[in-house]
């Protein structure tokens, strides 16, 4: 994997895996969640790397592009990826977003449907005005690792076994100068009050491109409820015992559905 990055704001930061030998070149961008970066995806992108070429960005205000100069919701991030697309010479790809990266995903594909060749959604924001509210500003908060572990374990299923550098690492990255401010920023402007801001759910079923929805039926953060009143034409994939973060519980599948929207068999 080539981790890739710059000083000047062009694009986003970001990590590449490309399979070697020809074909479609269309390749596949991540977007990770609120407080995550582009590591998260390592698993699917070793997933893909057999078959498609793929790119996870980090977000404004995460990972390497914690210095972004401009950070907020979704709308902001969703701009900044538009932004990154253009500057790498992208015209078409393959979307994949999770939670707050699904909401991006999604203004992204409303905003620009022609080049969105397809839209996998895990567990997104923005599809109802329920949300955890009060463990996203704790998980926003926390700087060390004992804290970090015990958040993290609610966004997981109940059976999952949580890796114990997630919570180290992800206490690591908040040591960094500005970290929890930049954070507790970006959740002001994802939360309003209790509940979170919505996408015109209609809007997004009348776009051209295949959409994809993946949910966990043990999500904590955001309730599996918001994916049961997507339009018919949105394909809806509910995993039992499963939490919010689906990519890394059931890699496999969420590999295996990403190719399939794709167009790969």
């Amino acid at each position: 994997m080539n981790d890739i990055s710059t000083d000047a704001p062009k694009h986003l930061p970001f990590s590449e895996q490309a399979p070697s030998g020809d074909g479609d070149n269309t390749p596949v961008v991540l977007l990770h969640g609120f407080g995550g970066d582009r590591q998260t995806w390592l698993n699917i992108q070793t997933g893909l790397a057999s078959r498609k070429r793929s790119i996870a960005f980090d977000l404004p205000g995460h990972g390497e592009a914690l210095d972004w100069p401009r950070i907020g919701n979704a709308g902001v991030s969703a701009k900044a990826v538009a932004q990154s697309l253009d500057a790498l010479e992208l015209p078409k790809v393959h979307l994949v977003g999770h939670s707050m990266g699904g909401a991006v995903a999604a203004l992204i594909a409303l905003r620009d449907p022609d080049r969105i060749a397809s839209l996998t959604l895990l567990a997104p924001g923005g599809f109802g005005p329920e949300i955890n509210h009060r463990l996203l500003r704790r998980y926003a908060a926390a700087t060390d690792a004992d804290t970090m572990e015990t958040l993290l374990e609610q966004f997981f299923g109940w059976e999952f076994k949580l890796p114990k550098f997630l919570a180290k690492t992800a206490a690591e990255s908040r040591a960094r100068p500005g970290a929890t401010a930049t954070l507790a920023t970006i959740a002001d402007e994802i939360i309003d009050g209790s509940v979170q801001k919505t996408l015109p759910r209609n809007d997004l079923a009348a776009l051209p491109m295949p959409i994809k929805v993946l949910w966990g039926t043990q999500d904590r953060v955001l309730p599996t409820r918001q994916a049961h009143k997507l339009p018919g034409i949105v394909a809806t994939h509910i995993f039992e015992r499963v939490g919010h973060m689906v990519h890394l519980e059931i890699p496999q599948d969420t590999t295996r559905l990403i190719l399939q929207n794709a167009g790969v068999n």
